[in-house]
Order: structure tokens, then C-alpha cells, then sequence
């Protein structure tokens, strides 16, 4: 009874605090997603090439069309526990928190970079059916000095 009473008091503090959020990126600035990728063993080169061949192009263009301002990869050294293991990381620097969200390429434009379809969508199904887990982490960066 008292921890129930004890949950009570703390879930009605809660709600009269109200949910607390991080603050918003400036529209201005640039904003960071990180992509994480875990793939299933003894597959990592073969999601590489895939990634490099589908995705890449992809990402490059919008760069080119001044959605994205940096693209880069890379990859952990030595081996981590299985349930924290990732293979690759893909930092994207986006223009702004709205070129971010903004919708990709048309299909047109993805016709355009892949003129056999099928093929593509092949390939880019190949991708994730290889791949174990992938997630995305938008960060912010901190300052460590006042």
C-alpha cells in the first residue's frame, strides 16, 4: 500500500511538471543524424558494397543539391559485446533540422540514378534482408566548457 501510495504521489508530480524535451535544433544550423547499421555476420563487406552502390549515390546528390553538407562512415576498430555491436556508423550533416525532414529524391531523380529498377529494388531488398538492426540517433553538440 505505501509503495503504491509512494508511485501515486511521484506519477502526479510527473504530470504537473509536465514532460521535459530537449531543445529544439535553430532552423538555421546544421543538424546531425547518426545512422547506425548492424549486420548479421559474415555479411558486413556485401552490406558495404550494397550501401555504397544504392545508398551513396542517393545521399551525394541530395549533397550536391545542398540538403546534406557532409556525409561520412566509419566503423569500430575492435568488437563489442553482441547486444552493443554495430558495424557502421553514417553521420550525416544535414543544411538545417527542415532540410532534415524534408521529403528525398522524386521518383524521377531516383529513375534518373538507377534507370533498371528492378535491379535496384534487388539489390536495396539484399541490403535489408542482411541487416540486423539499424537505428538513428540525432545528436547535439555540447559545449564542455561554459
Amino acid at each position: 500500500m505505501r509503495i503504491r501510495s509512494s508511485l501515486a504521489a511521484l506519477l502526479a508530480a510527473a504530470l504537473a511538471v509536465g514532460p521535459v524535451a530537449a531543445a529544439p535544433a535553430p532552423a538555421d544550423e546544421p543538424y546531425v543524424i547518426e545512422y547506425y547499421y548492424k549486420v548479421r555476420w559474415g555479411h558486413q563487406e556485401e552490406f558495404l558494397t550494397l550501401f555504397a552502390k544504392n545508398h551513396l549515390p542517393i545521399l551525394e546528390k541530395e549533397q550536391a543539391m545542398g540538403r546534406i553538407l557532409e556525409i561520412r562512415a566509419v566503423a569500430p576498430r575492435y568488437h563489442a559485446t553482441e547486444e552493443s555491436r554495430w558495424d557502421y556508423r553514417v553521420t550525416i550533416v544535414f543544411a538545417s533540422v527542415a532540410a532534415a525532414h524534408a521529403p528525398g529524391l522524386s521518383d524521377a531523380e531516383l529513375r534518373q540514378l538507377y534507370p533498371d529498377q528492378a535491379a535496384f529494388a534487388r539489390e536495396e531488398q539484399r541490403r535489408f534482408e542482411i541487416l540486423e538492426a539499424h537505428w538513428d540517433v540525432p545528436v547535439r553538440p555540447i559545449p564542455l566548457r561554459p
